[in-house]
């Protein structure tokens, strides 16, 4: 055993020893964490029971429309807005004002909702699959042959097959999100203020349904939709997923990543992950590019591996947090091989966790040391804080300032989707 990681070693029997005891699953009770309108509106209710078993609350939601479970309060607040504007696009969709300017095509919303949005292999449904298993993994990226994304991706050998496969195979990814989204659905996607490309199968559905009615996109400037208090879709990204005609979005996201330096064979293999989805794809890159510093096109490629929807969001909002705090206060590198995101701000070093719920567990206590560890030695940091979007158990608390970190939380600065107060 090397001397490093001897010390690690040591370091984790010694807090083991003498640090806060592991904490079990923390439960919840959805009206004390949530605020109102997300609880229950006019067509949904969060059940009020809410575990959260890894770092994000696990939400399920009866509406209108479908039981939906959802892994985190930024993808709740989401598809609670989803939600909203199905019904409204439902709405309007039977008034005199559209039905007149569709010269009599009707748009049903909503047909066949429950077999869609309920069966598991549907992302409304499957968008946490394996968080427990992620959210223990805070460290390196995994090992990877030096060899072609066509060769090293498309066919992949031994004990990461399993995780590249779904990455490959995902449905609702970036391909796939595109289909039947013409310009006149994008517009009806603007007027409701939600994702065009959302891996809501209704919303999707209806979206695409409405744009071949509304293939001129004559009938969106002729009706009135109220805005709805729990738009969740930020104006910088979605005024270019809004506007940008899917091709024109690839390829401004293929210049932003050579921009950042990742190599053809990074950015493919980012690229074709199916679990982004065009407008998350635009989100990630687009923060990356805000702050443009050494080490963000190795996160590009620690984010290629993500396997499944959350944990592409994961590195999504990490992304946007590195931006939101450049904002703030210049980033001058990240650290390297690394699928948590640690900055460098002057000389410390700022870990961005855009996590529910953190509470102390083994992995966690592990990760901590050595992340501190490598923020020393390799961003040559003297202080270590670490920010994070929600919550941090007082177990947590003092373990990660046993381990050197400072904590501080309710840091939402940079989010595209901020987390329900």
């Amino acid at each position: 055993m090397d001397l490093k990681r001897l010390s690690s070693t040591v370091a984790a029997l010694f807090f083991a020893a003498t640090g806060p005891a592991f904490e079990p699953v923390a439960t919840f009770q959805a009206s004390r964490i949530l605020p109102a309108a997300i609880v229950k509106g006019p067509h949904h209710t969060v059940s009020a029971e809410v575990k959260a078993e890894g770092f994000y609350q696990q939400f399920h939601v009866v509406s209108d429309f479908g039981d939906i479970d959802v892994e985190g309060r930024t993808m709740l607040r989401t598809r609670v807005s989803e939600i909203d504007a199905i019904a409204r696009l439902s709405e309007v969709s039977k008034g005199e004002v559209f039905a007149k300017a569709a010269g009599g095509a009707v748009l049903q919303v909503g047909k066949g909702v429950a077999s869609v949005i309920t069966e598991p292999v549907a992302t409304a449904k499957g968008i946490g699959g394996g968080l427990k298993r992620f959210g223990v993994n805070l460290g390196r990226k995994a090992k990877r042959a030096a060899d072609s994304a066509t060769k090293d991706d498309k066919k992949p050998e031994g004990p990461e097959r399993t995780n590249k496969a779904k990455a490959l195979d995902a449905a609702g990814g970036a391909a796939n999100s595109v289909l039947g989204v013409n310009g006149a659905a994008r517009r009806w996607a603007e007027k409701l203020r939600v994702d065009p490309y959302t891996t809501n199968p209704l919303l999707h559905q209806a979206l695409v349904d409405v744009g071949k009615i509304d293939a001129a996109g004559s009938i969106v400037t002729k009706v009135a939709l109220p805005i709805s208090a729990l738009v969740s879709t930020t104006a910088t990204v979605g005024g270019l997923v809004w506007g940008a005609d899917p091709e024109e979005l690839r390829k401004t996201n293929e210049a932003r990543l050579a921009e950042l330096g990742a190599s053809r064979e990074v950015a493919a293999r980012y690229l074709i992950n199916g679990n982004y989805t065009l407008t998350s794809q635009t989100r990630f890159i687009a923060a990356l590019h805000a702050v443009k510093v050494k080490g963000c096109d190795d996160y590009v490629d620690a984010a290629s591996e993500a396997s499944n929807e959350r944990e592409a969001l994961f590195f999504v909002e990490s992304a946007e947090m590195l931006a939101g705090l450049h904002q703030d206060v210049a980033v001058s590198r990240i650290l390297p091989d690394s699928r948590a995101m640690v900055a460098r701000v002057g000389t410390r070093a700022v870990a961005l966790f855009p996590f529910d719920w953190v509470r102390w567990t083994e992995e966690l206590q592990s990760s901590a040391i050595e992340m501190a560890a490598r923020a020393k030695r390799e961003l040559g940091a003297k202080t270590l804080e670490m920010r994070v979007s929600g919550a941090t158990s007082r177990s947590a608390h003092a373990g990660l300032l046993a381990a050197g970190w400072t904590v501080t939380d309710g840091v939402v600065a940079g989010l595209g989707v901020r987390p329900p107060d």
